[in-house]
């Protein structure tokens, strides 16, 4: 049986800095019509940060739609024009001050593909060096230091419950990386 769902008429309902809302009347493959409401998203990059001794960085932020702070690795999305890799090295000197020296390609997931195209770039840095983060004027970011075993504990404690922050480490793990 075919899926695939035809587009019949779109309409975007909102046009913000981050994401774009639509509505759209699709024919579905039975013949008869329905409605998705779907967010356009550019995409972003998520690294987890190996430092030279083996432990990690994340970063504490407030969330304002869950109303509390998140640890999370550093992630941001992708600008008009660059590349997936591009805006992980950015995002990382943006949010912890680490340049890297190396990046590796871990995947990529989709946040929730339900309603959003939304697709997370993972990778893994290595070989990093200090410098100063730069956030943006509306971000304010603490960094920790841990070590990846602890990562993991927090993880399966439920204290770390950020998606793209679990599925890259496992992927990562899964691939002898870590």
């Amino acid at each position: 049986m075919n899926l695939t769902e035809k587009k019949l008429a779109q309409e975007l309902v909102f046009d913000g800095n981050l994401l774009k809302l639509y509505c759209t009347q699709v024919e579905l493959s039975n013949g008869k019509k329905s409605m998705r409401e779907w967010i356009n998203h550019p995409g972003a990059a998520a690294i987890i940060p190996l430092l030279s001794n083996g432990e990690t960085l994340l970063v504490r932020q407030f969330r304002y739609p869950l109303g509390r702070e998140t640890l999370e690795i550093p992630a941001g999305k992708i600008d008009s024009g660059e590349s997936p890799l591009a805006c992980a090295g950015r995002e990382l000197r943006e949010e912890t001050g680490l340049f890297a020296g190396e990046f590796i390609k871990i995947g990529s997931l989709l946040t929730t593909p339900g309603f959003t195209n939304e697709e997370i770039h993972l990778f893994l840095s290595k070989n990093s060096s200090r410098g100063s983060a730069d956030t943006d004027e509306d971000e304010f970011i603490n960094t920790i230091v841990l070590p990846i075993d602890k990562v993991f504990q927090m993880m399966m404690e439920g204290q770390i419950k950020d998606a793209k922050t679990i599925v890259a480490f496992l992927l990562a793990r899964t691939r002898g990386l870590l």
